[in-house]
């Protein structure tokens, strides 16, 4: 368990010229790379970073001080039918106000960033809005199109959903996108002027990726490794990837591959009865969520790594991170043909067909057949990282909007 306590969350801090702070609510930070890279770049640039978030493995201490930058944690669990995250919300939002007050009360921060999801932190922009704190809506994820994908209906909670995003536009000084087709709905739905809304893509820190030599151990005797990285949740495609996996193993008789699916969420237990029911477990491993230098090591160690996020309204808009930190360890990738996914990986990525499993599959076995395309397709993504797509160069626009915030 991470506890890096150097001070005790009463103990004056020196006073920054400008001190904020960042509310996330659906994972722990440092192991949220977004806000933990955002949270860096504006230490550097001198700010003072407090960041309310939910407690995690590994990252169970209330308050943390680490790399200079605050970090207040409280319990969250993870609901999965609709009741439930309504009172998971309303919980978090009373802590995290409590939070947000006494982290204010020693900082009086000029700035408040929340990132979604939910769209309901906005209603403690507007607290904190009476004192003069502008508020920042970092916009990470398309919560109407993910209530619909969901839960398959409409209804009053979409309506409620759709209202608290707009909110959460009007409430913000600026807003943050993670990609083009964000700013595209700030400006459209959310009603934002062009020249408040800011793209800030979440990309990989090449100062921060450590690649290392093939760990073969790790493929368990089998001669390929394919590896998923990231959230195991409804949305991610995991039940199609495992189709495709049947496919290969059963009908294509590949039986020489080994797949690891990294990380965890509300669908790990579910896809683990499912990956044994269709009979599996030979060629499907789930390790959790692992720390950085296994992570490191999985990663280094693919041949073939997939991203099989379905096409829906809400995927096809979104940057899926997972596709730019493969890029980043120079590896081939596997992913669904949707907008967001081509603008990342343009011509460093096999694409198949929109939630088609078995072209899915066929995908995968035209990279594992050869090992020059594997070569060529990772190393053109490495380059495009480093050319195109390197967070040291998209922090300047972080900073830019928290100038536009502050003027």
């Amino acid at each position: 368990m991470r506890n890096s306590n150097l001070k005790s969350p009463d103990t004056p801090l020196p006073t920054p010229s400008v001190s904020i702070c960042i509310i996330v609510e659906n994972l722990p930070v440092p192991f949220d790379r977004r806000i933990w890279q955002e949270a860096r770049a504006l230490r550097d640039a001198g700010y003072g970073v407090s960041i309310i978030c939910p407690k995690g493995k590994g990252f169970e201490s209330s308050y943390e001080r680490l790399e200079g930058i605050e970090i207040y944690r409280h319990k969250l669990w993870e609901a999965s039918r609709l009741l439930g995250y309504v009172a998971e919300y309303t919980w978090a939002l009373a802590i995290e106000l409590f939070l947000a007050v006494r982290i204010y009360r020693r900082t009086r921060f000029r700035i408040l960033q929340a990132a979604n999801p939910p769209d309901t932190i906005f209603l403690i922009g507007l607290v904190f809005k009476l004192f003069g704190v502008r508020f920042i809506f970092d916009h990470h994820d398309l919560n109407p199109e993910l209530f619909e994908a969901k839960f398959k209906k409409r209804g009053l909670f979409y309506r409620l959903v759709c209202l608290a995003e707009r909110w959460s536009f009007r409430t913000a000084a600026v807003s943050i996108a993670t990609n083009e087709s964000y700013r595209e709905i700030a400006m459209g739905r959310g009603g934002k002027s062009p020249e408040k809304v800011f793209v800030v893509r979440s990309l990989p820190d090449l100062n921060h990726v450590h690649r290392v030599p093939p760990h073969n151990d790790l493929k368990e005797g089998k001669t390929n490794l394919i590896a998923y990285v990231g959230v195991m949740g409804f949305q991610d495609g995991l039940d199609l990837l495992l189709e495709s996996v049947e496919y290969m193993v059963k009908t294509q008789n590949r039986r020489n591959t080994l797949f690891v699916m990294i990380g965890s969420g509300t669908e790990l237990l579910r896809l683990k009865a499912l990956t044994a029911q269709k009979g599996l477990n030979e060629w499907v491993k789930f390790t959790g969520r692992l720390p950085e230098d296994e992570l490191a090591a999985y990663l280094c160690t693919a041949d073939v790594c997939v991203a099989p996020d379905p096409a829906n309204p809400m995927n096809d808009k979104s940057t899926m991170n997972k596709i730019l930190q493969y890029m980043a360890f120079g590896r081939p990738v596997v992913l669904y043909d949707l907008t967001e996914g081509r603008r990342s990986a343009g011509d460093t990525a096999l694409y198949a067909r929109p939630n088609d499993p078995v072209d899915f599959a066929a995908q995968m076995m035209k990279l594992l057949d050869s090992e020059q395309l594997r070569r060529d397709l990772g190393e053109r993504a490495r380059k495009r990282i480093e050319e195109k797509l390197d967070w040291q160069i998209e922090k300047k626009t972080l900073l830019a909007a928290y100038d536009a915030a502050l003027g």
